[in-house]
Order: structure tokens, then C-alpha cells, then sequence
């Protein structure tokens, strides 16, 4: 019979502890918190990337995922990823790995998806119906890791080894930005240009000390991949400086005719990550309640050939613009972007500024760049090391031979080589494994060229690894060639306008959609930007600008007196007529016009990316409009040609012309041509009679072969003192190299001739110059830089034919003073 057991004994099972439950709760939640932050919400600030996505990325490179190969199932590559490096479950994977694909999440997409990856209104399939492989921008951030570009680390349980971070060939955190929530604070970026980016980048390179302003000149704001209009600009300013910030976006929405009598809203481009299925639930919520009125209905025509179309139908009677307003109150046609620029730097959470963004990241790549070259030269001498002593021994091959087949075993005849030709080790090891076939005359020569390359490469990164400065212009180099490579044109228009009107209440009842058409001025400035300028009267009237108070982009190239909701004409390069509205346009004090407050016409009015704005005209103008061409035609065109169409061809151009200037030309005006070699032409504006949109215009000024037309304008009798300015150059001199040589002469200088002769000489070149890169004419002349700052020009005076005096600083274009 067993022996009874003694139940007040002590067991061995195990021990108790009394603990404090508050200290356990504490160290616990703590744990939690970090490896939330650390390991799954947040992105490093050098790769962008949070620790899912670099595993993602990681894996499919190691997959051998490439753009040039097959795409693989999704389910696939979840399930690498999570049996070899994430410690999570497949679902959070595959969350990752959609949003690496969605070309309206990210600016740059990493990850090439082939099915249905999902909507801003509708989900992804599930992984095993969709396929991916990796975008060609992925292998730009995963690129050298196999040359110790960076530190790898163990993966959950030690089986694998991954990268602490990747070596990153562009700023991704900037261009892609990231979203993510963890314990006590959180991330949210705005995605940016990635060619906008890397030139700011390359800026700080060059200029350790830039500012926060200087790198905003290349980094204007963010770029989404939605497009749309950012809407003020003080917001990111304070995010830019301090990593925190908010602003508006707003869809991009045109007005358009849907019938005989009917006009529309077609919304072609939505707000970050707002879908039109939320944007139409909104609109029938605000309908049904009340709270809009004027809207006939909604259709979504959007498709895979033409991109996103949304067509909201106005009532009758109803004002398109302020039904838009009230659209952008009340539905996600207007939306908030809050900045949060919260990211790991060297493993704490810390919240950067635009300035700290890049130099993180320029830090980290100036690292890469030195890990790299160090172990290319470290290999590319052990390379050299195995060649040479592989010459010796095809040199005195027959000793070599002699040498082996005396010895015993491998580790005599290493020895023996070793003492006999003078080798090191691995040289003795290589040639033991050396075939017979590299014994021959060819393999030397081989050999040879392959020492003096490896000799040649390795003093290249001597010299390279020699200076910090040198690493610094190579990474310099590769973010412009992954700028080149990736880049693609902005998206989203930057509007410095006023503050956004808030949203109404839900009390609010509708207001009146009828907008106040207010007298305006619409300016556009020599560098191409377009403002809008209000004033508090009945009729228009001009402030000028002290010159204590100028601003870049003052020089004016046209200004049109319209209204608010009225319309006005942009001429193009191209010959075309748009007609627009000024009422979206940054809106100024009449008393205080400041056009670097303006926005980029090309932008403002869809153009094509090589045609520009030339000159604005009125659309109810009762004189015709006069146009010059680069190849010296003259155009006069009558108002009663111009139909009510938003875009319209009014002069048919040759091959290779373009229109250089416009404006509008009563008969008792002059036109003034100026070619590129300094011959200046001023005909009467009657000598060119009006023609209708098909013609092609006549003869204005004889161009020689090989010159163009650099300046076309109308000078009005009644001007004060008008002038002629010219700026001389070299036409083999790189744009903004040189400032050349100018002058201003009195137009009075230059005798009218006939139209179709040569005119007269303009200036004389100086030694170097053959070309004139400038040319205008008109009174109180202002000059620009290419960064809108004002630069001084000669004093008046000078004599027709005279040469130009040397300039202070680059010109890129010349305008008149806002008045």
C-alpha cells in the first residue's frame, strides 16, 4: 500500500510571487507600446518604410520578383513573407502589400499588381486571385544589398536574416508619405513630387545651411497621386517647419455645356484618397436635406480609357460657380489633410520638418554610398591580388607544373608554390584550382586588361572614398538619375489663395447660390503666373507697388480688365484661344498687387507640357487681336470670329511655328517685331488687314534663315516714352550661365518700315555674342530673374545700333510694372 502523501508538504511544481499589479500593468503596456512603434506603426525616416513594407519589398527582390519577369500569385508572396520574416498573421501582410500597388495611395508605386487591387470606394480580391511583382521603382530602394550596404539583422526566430533598413535610391518617405496609428501618437504624410524632392535634396547637399524657405523653392508642396488643388499654402509652411500642419484640397471641376441648354460640373480629378461613390452618397444626403439646391443629377462616367469623370448636372437658372461652392462646403469635394511627420530616427519617434526629412535621408545615403564603395574596393583588390599571381604562374607555367606534380598532396604543393614564386595563400589556392584551358597566350591578355581595369576601378574609389565632398557629389548623381528614371510631371496645383470658407453648420439652412461678379483685374506675370486682383469700387483701378515692398513675378506680360464670374481669353503658343474664369484664380487687394502670390497659368489652364500662355485678351473686345509668329508671321483676327467655345484655333500655323506674342490692335496702333539677330521691325497695325480663324495670316517681318522672332507686341500712340530693351548672348552658352550684355534705347530711335521688309539693326553684338535671347518694347520696362526676383538694366538712352554694357545678374524675361 502506497505511502500517504503529506498535504501540507511543500511541491516542486513551481513558486509564487506577489507582485504589484500596477508596476506589472506599467513594464507590460510599456513593452507593448515600443514594439508598436518600433516594429509595426511607424516608418524609418530613411527608407519611408515601415517594417511590414521593407520585409515585403525584401522578399520579393529575394523571390527574384523582378519587372521584367512573371507576376506571381499574391497569396504567394504572403505567405514568404510571413513564414520567413513577419511575425504576424497574413491578413496585415496582404494590406501592405495592396497599398504598396495602388497607384491613388502612393505617388510611386513599389509593386506592380495584376487583378483587382482595389478602389477609393471598393476593396481588393482576396490574395489568391491577385498576382504582383515588384514596380521598377522598388529596385531602386533594394539595390547593392548583397555589396554591404547596410546592416542585416535576425528575423523572429533566427532562422532568417533580413535589412535593418534599405538602402533607399530616392527619399520615399517624402515621395510615397505614410499613414499609421500607434500607441499615444500617430503618422500621417503627404505624398510629394519624387523630381521636386530630389532637387531639393541635391540643394542641401550643395548647401548644408539652406533654409527651410530656400528648400521650399524646389519643394513647393506635396503632389498627390489624385491630383487635384491644394488650396493655401500656410499649412504646409508650418509643417515644412515643424513637422505639424494641415491643408485644403479641392477636386479639380470645370464648368462645361451637357447640352444645347443645359451646363454641368465634370469633375475629373477628386481629393487624396476620396472616391466618387462618397462624393455622390454626400451630394444626394446634402439634395434630400435641403441643404443644396440646384443640382439636376449625378452620373459617374468614369472608365479605364478616360480616368475619372464625374458629371453633376446644374438646374436651369442656377449658377454653376456657386453651385461649386456650395459643393465644395458641404461634400468631400473639399477635403482636410492633416500633416503629421512623425517617423523612427535611429529607433525613437521623432516628429521632422522638411529640412530634417532630407538630411536623415541624405545622411543615410551618404552611409550607403561609403559602405558600398569600400566593399567594391575591397573586392575589386582581393580580385586584383588572384590576377596577378595568376600572371606569375602563367608566366613560368611549366615550373608551376613541375612544383604541383612534385608534391605529396595539396598542402605541399600550396606550401612549395608559396616559397618557390613568392604567392600568398589565396594565390597559391587560386591557382591550384586553376583549369588547363586559362593556360593559353589569349588568357593572358585576358588577364592583363582585366589587371589594369580592376587597377584603374580601384583608384577611381581611392580617390572617391578619399573626400566626404566626393560622396556627396555621387549620391548627388544617383538621385538625379533616379530622379530621371522615376521622376514624373507634378499632379496637383498649388493655389496660395485666401482662407477656405468653413462648413456650415447642420442647423445652416441653404444659402443663395448667386455670387457677387465683382469688378477684377486679371494679371499674368513675365514668368508665367496668373492672379487675380479685386477691388472695392465699381470700376477696376491699379495700385502700383512701391518699390520697398516688391515682390518676385512683378513684371507684368498682360492684364485684362473682367469680373469675377465673367470670362476671359489666355492666348497660347500654339495658335489656341481658352476661354476660362478668373473666379478660382489666388485673389489679390487691388491696392497691392503681389503676382508671386499667383498661380502657374499652364497649370491653371490644363495646358499641354510644351505650350505656354502668351498673352491674355477681353472676349468682348470690339478691335482685333493681333498675333506674331516666330517665323515672322502677323495675324490679325476680328472679334466676331471668336465663338462661345471654351477652346478655339484662331490662326493656323506652319510646321515648327509657334505664336511669340498677342494683344489686342486698333488701326491706329503699331506692331513690333524682334528676330534673334537684333533686326527690329514697327509697321502700322492698319496694314494688316483682319482675317478669319482658318487663315494663316501674312507676311510681318522677313526672318532670316536659321533666326526667329523673339519679341511681337502692340504699341498704343498714346504710350509715354516708350523703349526698346535688347539682351545680347551667345547662342552656345548654357541658359543662365551668362548674364551677356543689354541696353534700352528710345523706340522714337528706330524709323517705321514697311511690313514683310527686315527692319533695322536693333544692337550691335559684342565679341562672343551672336544672338539676341531678349527682346521687348513698351514703357516703365521691368526684368526678372528666372526665380521671379527683380534685376536692374541699363539706364536709357542708348543709341539704336549701339552694343549692350555688361548686366549685373541673368535675365529670363522683362515685363512692364503693375499699375
Amino acid at each position: 500500500m502506497p505511502a500517504s502523501r503529506n498535504d501540507s508538504a511543500p511541491t516542486d511544481h513551481g513558486r509564487i510571487e506577489d507582485i504589484d499589479v500596477a508596476v506589472e500593468m506599467q513594464g507590460s503596456f510599456l513593452e507593448y507600446a515600443y514594439s508598436v512603434i518600433y516594429s509595426r506603426a511607424l516608418p524609418d525616416a530613411r527608407d519611408g518604410l515601415k517594417p511590414v513594407q521593407r520585409r515585403i519589398v525584401y522578399q520579393m527582390a529575394d523571390m527574384g520578383l523582378r519587372p521584367d519577369r512573371g507576376h506571381v500569385k499574391s497569396a504567394r508572396v504572403v505567405g514568404e513573407v510571413m513564414g520567413k520574416l513577419h511575425p504576424h498573421g497574413d491578413a496585415p501582410i496582404y494590406d501592405a502589400l495592396v497599398r504598396l500597388a495602388q497607384p491613388f495611395s502612393l505617388r510611386v508605386p513599389l509593386v506592380d499588381g495584376h487583378g483587382n487591387f482595389g478602389s477609393l470606394d471598393d476593396g481588393p480580391a482576396a490574395p489568391r486571385y491577385t498576382e504582383a511583382r515588384l514596380a521598377p521603382a522598388a529596385l531602386a530602394l533594394a539595390e547593392n544589398l548583397d555589396e554591404d550596404v547596410v546592416d542585416f539583422i535576425p528575423n523572429y526566430d533566427g532562422q532568417f536574416q533580413q535589412p535593418e533598413v534599405l538602402p533607399a535610391a530616392f527619399p520615399n518617405l517624402l515621395v510615397n508619405g505614410a499613414t499609421g496609428i500607434a500607441v499615444g501618437m500617430a503618422t500621417n504624410m503627404a505624398p510629394h513630387n519624387l523630381i521636386e524632392v530630389v532637387g531639393a535634396a541635391i540643394h542641401l547637399l550643395d548647401h548644408p545651411e539652406a533654409t527651410v524657405e530656400e528648400l521650399m523653392e524646389f519643394v513647393p508642396g506635396p503632389d498627390l497621386p489624385s491630383g487635384g488643388i491644394i488650396v493655401g499654402l500656410d499649412g504646409i509652411k508650418d509643417a515644412y517647419a515643424h513637422g505639424r500642419g494641415s491643408f485644403k484640397t479641392r477636386a479639380k471641376v470645370a464648368v462645361e455645356q451637357l447640352g444645347p441648354r443645359r451646363t454641368g460640373l465634370v469633375v475629373t480629378e477628386l481629393p487624396y484618397l476620396v472616391g466618387p461613390e462618397r462624393v455622390i452618397e454626400k451630394i444626394k444626403d446634402a439634395v434630400t436635406a435641403k441643404k443644396l439646391t440646384g443640382i439636376a443629377d449625378v452620373t459617374d462616367l468614369t472608365d479605364r480609357n478616360h480616368g475619372l469623370r464625374l458629371v453633376i448636372g446644374v438646374k436651369t437658372g442656377f449658377d454653376p460657380q456657386a453651385v461649386l461652392e456650395q459643393l465644395y462646403r458641404l461634400t468631400p469635394l473639399e477635403d482636410s489633410f492633416g500633416i503629421n511627420n512623425v517617423a523612427l530616427v535611429e529607433g525613437q519617434p521623432r516628429t521632422l520638418g522638411l529640412r530634417e526629412l532630407l538630411q536623415v535621408y541624405l545622411d543615410h545615403r551618404v552611409r550607403v554610398v561609403t559602405r558600398r564603395s569600400e566593399f567594391r574596393l575591397a573586392r575589386r583588390r582581393e580580385r586584383l591580388h588572384l590576377v596577378e599571381g595568376l600572371l606569375i604562374a602563367i608566366l613560368d607555367i611549366d615550373e608551376v607544373i613541375q612544383v604541383i606534380r612534385a608534391s605529396d598532396d595539396a598542402e605541399q604543393a600550396r606550401t612549395r608554390l608559396m616559397e618557390v614564386f613568392d604567392l600568398s595563400t589565396p594565390q597559391a589556392e587560386y591557382i591550384l584550382e586553376l583549369r588547363l584551358r586559362r593556360l593559353t597566350k589569349f588568357s593572358r591578355v585576358e588577364l592583363e586588361a582585366e589587371r589594369d581595369s580592376l587597377q584603374a576601378e580601384i583608384d577611381a574609389l581611392v580617390e572617391l572614398l578619399s573626400t566626404e565632398a566626393l560622396i556627396r557629389a555621387q549620391v548627388a548623381r544617383e538621385l538625379d538619375v533616379a530622379a530621371e528614371t522615376y521622376g514624373t510631371p507634378r499632379r496637383t496645383m498649388l493655389l496660395n489663395g485666401g482662407p477656405v470658407a468653413a462648413r456650415p453648420s447642420r442647423a445652416a439652412a441653404a444659402p443663395d447660390l448667386q455670387i457677387a461678379d465683382a469688378p477684377c483685374r486679371v494679371f499674368l506675370s513675365a514668368t508665367g503666373r496668373m492672379v487675380r486682383a479685386e477691388f472695392a469700387g465699381d470700376t477696376p483701378g491699379g495700385g502700383i507697388i512701391p518699390p520697398s515692398r516688391r515682390s518676385k513675378h512683378d513684371a507684368i506680360r498682360a492684364s485684362v480688365d473682367a469680373t469675377t464670374r465673367g470670362d476671359v481669353g489666355a492666348v497660347t503658343s500654339k495658335g489656341r484661344l481658352v476661354r476660362f474664369s478668373p473666379v478660382d484664380l489666388p485673389s489679390v487687394p487691388g491696392n497691392s498687387v503681389q503676382l508671386a502670390a499667383g498661380t502657374r497659368a499652364d497649370q491653371y489652364l490644363g495646358l499641354e507640357k510644351d505650350e505656354h500662355v502668351v498673352s491674355l485678351v477681353p472676349l468682348e473686345w470690339q478691335p482685333a487681336i493681333a498675333l506674331g509668329t516666330a517665323q515672322g508671321v502677323v495675324k490679325r483676327v476680328s472679334a466676331t470670329e471668336i465663338s462661345n467655345k471654351h477652346d478655339v484655333e484662331i490662326i493656323v500655323l506652319k510646321a515648327g511655328d509657334s505664336v511669340v506674342g498677342a494683344a489686342l490692335a486698333p488701326d491706329d496702333t503699331e506692331l513690333v517685331f524682334v528676330t534673334s539677330d537684333a533686326q527690329l521691325l514697327r509697321f502700322d497695325a492698319s496694314a494688316v488687314r483682319p482675317q478669319g480663324r482658318a487663315a494663316g495670316g501674312m507676311a510681318g517681318i522677313r526672318v532670316t534663315p536659321g533666326e526667329r522672332v523673339v519679341y511681337f507686341g502692340v504699341i498704343d500712340p498714346a504710350a509715354s516714352d516708350p523703349v526698346v530693351v535688347t539682351i545680347a548672348g551667345s547662342a552656345q552658352a548654357l541658359a543662365g550661365a551668362d548674364a551677356a550684355s543689354g541696353k534700352v534705347s528710345v523706340l522714337e530711335e528706330f524709323p517705321p518700315k514697311g511690313r514683310g521688309t527686315g527692319g533695322v539693326r536693333a544692337q550691335r553684338f559684342l565679341r562672343g555674342e551672336d544672338t539676341l535671347t531678349i527682346a521687348w518694347v513698351g514703357s516703365e520696362p521691368r526684368a526678372v530673374g528666372a526665380d521671379g526676383a527683380v534685376r536692374a538694366l541699363p539706364d536709357p538712352g542708348a543709341k539704336r545700333d549701339a552694343s549692350g554694357q555688361p548686366l549685373d545678374g541673368v535675365i529670363s524675361a522683362i515685363g512692364t510694372g503693375v499699375s
